[in-house]
């Protein structure tokens, strides 16, 4: 694929200049592509235009200034291409929904507007393991039983907590035929770190008719009804987090749909094979208005 290069060559000349005043042509120019032909080319790869990819990791990175440093915000904004205050707060506000201001109050660090610098691995995982358009489906209220963990965002946790679940599945009553395992992120109990991790509650379950006569080792939880923008992630899980790097650093700030505040979770059915079998099919749910 001659066209992931000229990818990877306009990602390394956007992210040595992003304190620059750059763009689109300036990009095309050092890939050698035309203006017409790197736009339909960076868009239909990436999942969003060159000027948008720009304007968002400068944004990420001023985000990342406001909550670890204490330089000004007006020093803040030039440094990221911004010729004023007003001009990066409106910008700010676009993504993050409140000023820069209010951000370094907050002292909040958000997975939504997380614009993470691409890299080629990460173009391969967008072009050959991710719907880039998620479908918008209706989820039915589901009763799962299993297990909850604390996981850290840069760790394993997860693949160990899968472990722990595989070893007491056989011991939770009421489980339906045609078992479907859920993976539900419990963002309202997430902690985020000064170093830029987060640590967050994750409950690994399968899905039940009853809550009846649980052991007690195990814990319940309803998954949510309603409507969900529903991602394909494909692959082993170990690439699961660019998944979701492409989820709320690209679609969800591009989205028209309205984002809700209902848990997100993964369905694990016949189509995950192993941790790490490249034949994987997960669904992810996010939830939508």
């Amino acid at each position: 694929m001659q066209y992931l290069h000229a990818l990877e060559t306009a990602i390394i000349y956007i992210e040595a200049h992003l304190d620059e005043d750059i763009g689109l042509e300036d990009v095309a120019r050092e890939t050698g592509y035309s203006y017409y032909h790197m736009t339909r080319l960076f868009k239909s790869a990436v999942g969003e235009t060159v000027g948008s990819y720009i304007n968002k990791r400068r944004l990420s990175n001023a985000a990342k200034e406001l909550l670890y440093t204490e330089n000004r915000i007006i020093d803040i904004a030039i440094y990221n291409g911004y010729e004023s205050s007003e001009a990066f707060s409106r910008a700010f506000k676009d993504i993050y929904r409140i000023s820069p201001l209010e951000y370094r109050k907050n002292k909040h660090d958000f997975f939504i507007g997380s614009k993470k610098g691409l890299n080629i691995d990460m173009l391969k995982h967008i072009t050959n393991s991710i719907t880039l358009e998620p479908t918008i489906a209706n989820f039915k209220e589901t009763k799962i039983v299993g297990i909850r963990g604390e996981v850290a965002l840069k760790g394993n946790g997860l693949s160990c907590l899968w472990e722990q679940f595989h070893r007491i599945y056989a011991a939770i009553p009421h489980t339906v035929p045609n078992r479907r395992d859920f993976c539900v992120c419990e963002t309202n109990q997430t902690t985020y770190k000064k170093n830029g991790d987060a640590i967050y509650s994750e409950m690994i379950g399968t899905e039940v008719d009853s809550f009846e006569e649980m052991p007690d080792f195990v814990v319940n939880k309803t998954v949510k009804p309603g409507k969900y923008a529903v991602f394909t992630h494909m692959g082993s899980l170990a690439n699961l987090e660019k998944t979701y790097d492409y989820i709320w650093g690209t679609w969800s700030l591009s989205t028209k749909e309205e984002l809700d505040n209902r848990e997100d979770f993964e369905l694990y059915t016949e189509q995950f094979y192993s941790m790490d079998n490249p034949d994987n099919r997960i669904k992810i749910y996010i939830p939508v208005c």
